[in-house]
């Protein structure tokens, strides 16, 4: 096994998002640059992110869409680099991109076009990225610089060496779906330097359950309806997707950030309009309409017919003349009003992110660095710092990255 020593002004621990940033930036202002990144490739969950077409920003950027121990800590990595500057980059490399609902931006083709981006800019200034790269052990030299051992292994390699770095950037992300490189190697680190880690939570993830509601996402599995959900006094208006396993879509992924074990979820299954209301017009007016076929121009037919068979079963071929208004209220007020428990969530395989991280009380907002361990940063996912579905996260990952690596 061959062993070498290298030297470097920055290492980066991890080539994802934030990783590779947080390289080009400080190697644009000269630092010989580093990245180690433990998989076989750089910037997997870019890949794989927006259905394979990255949802690399939001137009609506507020430090309001994160969620963090110390709400304000994101704002000023925020307000150093913005969206805006994010979309300039990839305009400059010519990337087609285009604007979804809610300010969501996605490319037009794929995914690698802003992996072939950050890798380009990191080509272009010199910056060295390993894969397969084990970093097993760091140590804090008295001169405030950073002595890492790495293991290369691969097909072609097995490789021992050590590295001397003044900086240390630990870009790691956090436990979030694990095939893609999720660990829990930077709270590790942060544990070494002796920073706290707040509780740790699977977010942006599907809900699961174990009551009768499991066979009814079973049936209802591929369907998809826009619904208005409600937890611990935050309200999404989304999409809903019936899976499998549970509930899924934008408008879950987005609530189970502010779910947790044995909460309950209101789920308003016709948003902005008041069921009772709509229900006793149809009364009214087309007196001999079944409740399906009223509730069939609102929701799928699927749907309408699982509903029936727990709110109304009885009432199936009663027409809706035939109903009291009493009935029509109790049945519109769980229309609008449909309580769920979820008995848990998919977890951390399937999550997008990780709730929690990094104690940002340690951390400089401005810089990203520990406040008593010179050289040494955290940027993205592993802080403390959770954005919500569409584009925030990755957004969350440029500014910390930029905010580091111009410190650098």
């Amino acid at each position: 096994m061959n062993s070498i020593k290298q030297s470097y002004d920055v290492v980066i621990l991890g080539g994802g998002a934030g990783g590779l940033f947080c390289a080009l930036t400080a190697a644009k202002k000269g630092r010989k640059v580093l990245v180690l990144e433990k998989s076989n490739k750089v910037g997997k969950k870019i890949l794989m992110s927006g259905g394979g077409r990255c949802n690399f920003t939001n137009q609506f950027i507020n430090p309001s869409n994160f969620l963090s121990t110390n709400n304000h800590f994101c704002k000023s990595a925020l307000s150093q680099y913005t969206a805006q500057d994010f979309i300039s980059m990839v305009e400059d490399h010519d990337i087609e991109y285009e604007e979804k609902k809610h300010g969501q931006l996605f490319c037009v083709n794929s995914a690698k076009d802003i992996v072939a981006m950050l890798v380009a800019e990191c080509d272009k200034y010199k910056v060295k990225i390993l894969t397969h790269a084990n970093t097993t052990s760091v140590k804090h030299i008295a001169d405030n610089s950073y002595d890492l051992k790495v293991d290369i292994e691969n097909k072609t390699e097995n490789l021992s060496f050590e590295v001397h770095s003044r900086n240390l950037v630990v870009a790691t992300g956090a436990l979030s779906v694990p095939t893609l490189g999720g660990s829990g190697f930077g709270y590790d680190i942060a544990k070494q330097f002796e920073l706290k880690i707040t509780n740790l939570q699977a977010g942006l993830v599907p809900f699961m359950f174990s009551d009768y509601i499991k066979n009814i996402c079973e049936t209802l599995s591929g369907v998809s309806h826009g619904v208005e959900v409600t937890s611990n006094e935050v309200t999404f208006n989304e999409d809903m997707l019936f899976t499998h396993r549970g509930l899924s879509g934008p408008a879950i992924l987005q609530i189970s950030n502010y779910w947790s074990l044995g909460d309950s979820v209101s789920i308003n299954l016709m948003p902005s309009i008041l069921a009772s209301d709509y229900i006793k017009s149809a009364k009214t007016n087309n007196p001999k309409l079944l409740l399906k076929t009223i509730l069939a121009n609102k929701m799928a037919k699927a749907l309408v017919s699982e509903l029936e068979n727990l709110l109304w079963k009885e009432f199936a071929n009663k027409p809706i003349g035939e109903w009291s208004n009493h009935q029509i209220e109790e049945t519109g007020f769980i229309l609008n009003n449909w309580i769920l428990k979820p008995s848990s969530t998919e977890g951390y395989r399937t999550a997008e992110v990780t709730l929690g991280g990094v104690n940002t009380d340690s951390v400089s907002s401005k810089t990203m660095e520990v406040k008593n361990k010179k050289g040494l940063y955290f940027i993205g996912e592993v802080l403390d710092v959770t954005g919500h579905l569409g584009g925030f996260n990755f957004q969350w990952a440029w500014a910390s990255a930029y905010v580091a690596g111009n410190d650098l």
